[in-house]
């Protein structure tokens, strides 16, 4: 679909946000800042990154990307995923270290693996990832809906996580599309009744409350209302994507995911444009991309076929 420019630097900004909330989150990953000190792209943090380097929440994302771009499906994706893993990457989450750790010969064996797990399966891990599903279904709110659920679904059986990750790809497409969060509501509307009834008053509590009332945001439904109160509470901010990021940093806990779930709705919504300089030239990471690349896979999978 022909974007104007305008739209172009919001879909960019759909990778480079989530990189960038990434990146500033992971010196500070499970700590709790306090209001007097200064969040900046430090590094260090429980897997000691360099200063600017994105986490397996963007290095997930982008195996996303890469098929997408590609014109792929969800058997590229899944391959992406195990090349990832492969690489012994630092930081895994639990849930998806499990399903991964498993051979898998398609796409089909790894969701099959993920739904054979017990106990709990709504870590933040597919949500994390969602943001580039949104750029290949900008003209398609439906087929948007159904691959994020089918992409969630290699890794995560949850049909929460499963409903988060709709619930955030059609936001951050809607954002793309027309500069408002109005995607949000519009999802909430035409969704089951099931499930506006589990998500509206949680996106409500996330607008009226505080990170208190959802401290356990390494599960999906904590982590969404994290990353929807920094925005919202943001949003009158003069400079409203860094400063909901600097947010998420400052609830605590899972600071580089829900930064990085944020990121991808407010650089949807607000551009690559607003993305701080210092924070783009420094951001990078797996695979030795740096922000002219998430630029790159951008424009290419706007170009690529849906996958199937």
């Amino acid at each position: 679909m022909h974007l104007t420019d305008v739209q172009h630097d919001r879909a960019r900004g759909v990778l480079l946000g989530t990189a960038v909330g990434d990146a500033l989150g992971a010196g500070y990953e499970f700590g709790y800042p306090t209001p007097e000190r200064t969040i900046a792209m430090i590094g260090g943090g429980t897997f000691d990154w360099a200063p600017g380097e994105w986490t397996d929440d963007t290095s997930m994302a982008l195996c996303v990307a890469r098929a997408l771009e590609q014109g792929g499906d969800v058997d590229d994706i899944a391959a992406h995923f195990r090349d990832w893993f492969a690489q012994n990457p630092p930081d895994v989450g639990n849930q998806t270290r499990l399903v991964l750790s498993r051979p898998t010969r398609d796409g089909a064996d790894m969701t099959a693996v993920a739904a054979s797990l017990s106990g709990r399966t709504g870590g933040n891990g597919s949500l994390m990832r969602t943001a580039p599903v949104a750029l290949a279904y900008l003209d398609d709110p439906a087929g948007c809906r159904d691959a994020a659920a089918r992409i969630s679904a290699l890794t995560h059986s949850d049909p929460r996580a499963g409903q988060a990750c709709q619930l955030w790809s059609h936001a951050i497409r809607y954002a793309v599309l027309n500069s408002t969060y109005d995607g949000v509501t519009e999802f909430l509307d035409d969704a089951d009744p099931d499930v506006c009834d589990f998500w509206q008053p949680l996106i409500h509590q996330a607008q009226e409350g505080e990170p208190d009332d959802f401290p356990n945001n390494g599960w999906v439904v904590h982590a969404l209302q994290t990353a929807w109160w920094a925005i919202h509470r943001s949003a009158d901010s003069d400079r409203p994507l860094p400063a909901a990021l600097e947010s998420c940093v400052r609830a605590g806990g899972d600071t580089d995911t829900t930064a990085a779930i944020a990121g991808g709705l407010l650089g949807a919504r607000w551009g690559a444009s607003a993305v701080p300089s210092d924070w783009r030239d420094i951001v990078h990471g797996y695979p030795g991309f740096r922000a002219d690349d998430l630029d790159r896979i951008t424009s290419n999978i706007i170009a690529a076929k849906d996958i199937s």
